[in-house]
């Protein structure tokens, strides 16, 4: 496996670890093929009844890697952020459960590929926030999994990224399912995940085949079109100043 995915495995349990610590766990291109790797290996893996995602400390995940994406013209960041959303989708389509063990920030894509989990667990200290929008774009994939969770109206408020929130809050507007003790979000989930793992095996697909369609309903068609609207973003100026300001940090 990629050194930026580390997969540990624990009896019926994969614990999936997004390893970039010194880029806060951001998604670039290989992280992202790593990360849909090995959600498909294990799905395959009769042995495998839940995996865990987390990320290396100090964050869960900060999002999309936007030095990378800095040195892209627009068509390719298309690409790039639905290779993203592919991968984000592709979570509520597997037999098992996941459940995401949230530390530090989740911010951006972060965030989103958190909700796309089915289980939520945050630290209480935890930073939710969705930048794109202050960044100068609408966010390119994934908001049907934050509407599902809390609805048009805080997700739109959300959307905004005007409102940073912490653990608690996030487990109040409904962006978690359980709230953890910070340092204790990895443990939690985990005790969660075990719990999963130990229900038969095909209650367990057929309970999350039934939910998907509410769950993701029309995720595929959003995210085409988010991603039209985010081209046209990223070409105005202040969508520009973001990403040349990334493109040349080290």
């Amino acid at each position: 496996m990629d050194d930026e995915i580390r997969i540990d495995r624990q009896g019926p349990l994969a614990i999936v670890n997004l390893n970039r610590p010194a880029r806060r766990n951001a998604l670039g291109a290989a992280g992202t093929a790593a990360l849909m790797t090995a959600f498909e290996t294990l799905a395959a893996d009769p042995d495998c009844r839940a995996i865990v995602l987390t990320g290396a400390p100090p964050a869960f995940c900060a999002g999309s890697d936007l030095k990378e994406l800095g040195a892209l013209d627009v068509p390719e960041m298309c690409r790039h952020e639905a290779e993203t959303a592919r991968m984000a989708r592709r979570i509520a389509l597997l037999p098992i459960p996941v459940v995401a063990a949230v530390e530090g920030y989740a911010l951006g894509g972060g965030m989103i590929l958190a909700l796309s989990c089915d289980v939520v667990v945050t630290a209480r200290g935890a930073r939710w926030n969705l930048p794109e929008v202050p960044n100068g774009w609408l966010p390119p994939w994934g908001l049907q999994t934050l509407l599902a969770r809390v609805g048009p109206v805080r997700a739109r408020l959300l959307t905004w990224g005007v409102t940073e929130v912490d653990g608690a809050e996030a487990l109040r507007l409904g962006l978690a399912d359980v709230l953890a003790e910070d340092g204790t979000a990895l443990a939690e989930a985990q005790r969660l995940a075990e719990r999963l793992a130990a229900l038969p095996a095909n209650a367990v697909r057929s309970t999350k085949r039934y939910f998907e369609p509410f769950a993701t309903a029309d995720a595929e068609r959003q995210d085409a079109e988010a991603s039209r609207v985010f081209a046209a973003d990223a070409s105005c100026e202040a969508s520009q100043a973001t990403m040349a300001r990334f493109a040349v940090k080290s």
